[in-house]
């Protein structure tokens, strides 16, 4: 279900986009937002540039482009890109801080009008004033915000960073059609400040929310941005040819772009150049006896148009906030709940907290309580280090292969819903991932 973030991000080149300013009458130019080298597992944020530390600017370029998918078919899409980069998705990650002022500039390069919305977020401007939707002269709403007109148009957006949490961007024009072509992405908002009763010496980005009681490690927080895709929408968006939405019927389930098994490769694997987000878990035992030792963290997302049942084998989680918004009473109580399968409605985002820690303490000497079949009757995968124990590495049969490096596990997350872990009838695929439970340091793993 998840991946290992280092605060990185990934590396573009910079680059000088327009910014039309509202009643100028010259062009302003401000750099590109930039990221750096991303880990290899774990959230890649692209990080704005420009104004200043608490006024970020974002550039984003509509774009085409394929993705490839697990049955060996490409997808047509469109995305956001980041700059003048080449097509990538989904769209990138979008890093700031609670208070920050934030500034979007859209570059639409589609034959049709694009916009950006961003839920969850107040106030939000476009060129200089309140954005809101667009208006045929009968009434009728053709885009939920000030779009960018087709053929290089422009729009700047601006807002207040609101409550941290996870957050959608995705188009505001025609969304029907382009958001599942693919113009959508991740909003981030973390804490500005260390919250009330935070602990000493901790830093804001250490926390989900501005509860204290929602700290997580930094170095394990992961994102599930969970999509779909009709390829017969998409080959008629292609050829420039109606499609009947009464006819709409995903065929593909994706997470964070990819399906299963490009998904647990690394951040920016080179043969996938326009899927640049991996969705590999790799984690540390929870060290129960540590007590500055901290829980994972994993933000949730759906973009498509159903309920996702995401299912992390393994642990429960912590549900600490929905839509952007902690868990809390009116007063202040605590309202999280443990939770198993997170079960994500369309448009929603989830913050669940989580760790992993051997509850029984199993070792050779306190043995799993299981009689291991005949290997005739057992069926070994690539995934198994010879050992049910954490960090030990055995002897496999003659012609078994592993990718173990140092006994650590591997605990499968998926879609729960069954039907939604296919590629077109091509079982096992779709959204599915592993996470990576590490043996305690030190260890020998790369």
């Amino acid at each position: 279900m998840l991946w290992k973030a280092r605060n990185r991000r990934l590396r573009r080149p910079t680059l000088l986009v327009a910014l039309a300013l509202v009643g100028a009458t010259m062009t302003t130019f401000v750099p590109a937002a930039t990221a750096e080298t991303p880990s290899r597992v774990g959230i890649a944020c692209t990080t704005g540039v420009g104004g200043g530390v608490t006024t970020p600017i974002f550039n984003l370029t509509t774009k085409t482009g394929y993705i490839s998918l697990p049955d060996g078919n490409t997808a047509f899409m469109w995305g956001y890109s980041s700059g003048f980069d080449g097509f990538q998705h989904p769209g990138p990650v979008l890093c700031v801080n609670s208070g920050d002022t934030v500034t979007v500039i859209l570059r639409n390069t589609l034959t049709e009008a694009a916009s950006i919305v961003f839920p969850g977020q107040t106030n939000v401007l476009a060129d200089g004033i309140p954005a809101q939707p667009q208006l045929t002269g009968a009434g009728a709403i053709t885009s939920l915000t000030n779009p960018a007109a087709a053929g290089g148009g422009t729009v700047t957006y601006s807002f207040v960073a609101g409550d941290p949490g996870t957050y959608l961007y995705e188009s505001g024009t025609n969304p029907e059609k382009q958001v599942r072509m693919g113009l959508f992405g991740a909003l981030i908002v973390r804490p500005s400040v260390v919250p009330a009763g935070g602990a000493v010496g901790s830093a804001a980005s250490e926390y989900a929310n501005n509860r204290a009681d929602s700290r997580f490690n930094p170095a394990e927080e992961f994102m599930v941005l969970l999509s779909e895709i009709d390829p017969y929408q998409h080959q008629a968006v292609e050829n420039n040819k109606s499609f009947n939405l009464n006819n709409y019927h995903p065929r593909y389930w994706l997470i964070n772009g990819r399906g299963f098994p490009d998904s647990i490769a690394d951040n920016g694997a080179s043969w996938l150049p326009t899927q640049p987000y991996g969705a590999l878990a790799q984690v540390g035992e929870f060290n129960r006896a540590d007590p500055a030792d901290q829980p994972g963290m994993a933000r949730y997302l759906n973009v498509g148009t159903e309920d996702y049942p995401f299912h992390p084998h393994g642990n429960n989680g912590l549900v600490v906030a929905r839509d952007g918004r902690a868990l809390e009473g009116p007063t202040g109580e605590d309202l999280s709940f443990e939770k198993f399968a997170i079960n994500i409605g369309p448009g929603q985002t989830w913050d669940v907290i989580f760790k992993w820690y051997d509850a029984e303490s199993y070792s050779p000497s306190n043995p799993v309580p299981v009689t291991v079949p005949q290997l005739a009757n057992e069926s070994i995968g690539v995934f198994y280090s010879g050992s049910p124990y954490l960090g030990t590495k055995e002897t496999l049969p003659p012609g078994i292969q592993s990718v173990n490096q140092c006994g650590e596990y591997y605990i499968i997350s998926h879609n729960h819903a069954l039907f939604q872990i296919t590629s077109w009838g091509t079982n096992m695929t779709g959204p599915i991932t592993y996470m990576r439970i590490d043996p305690p340091t030190p260890n020998n793993c790369g």
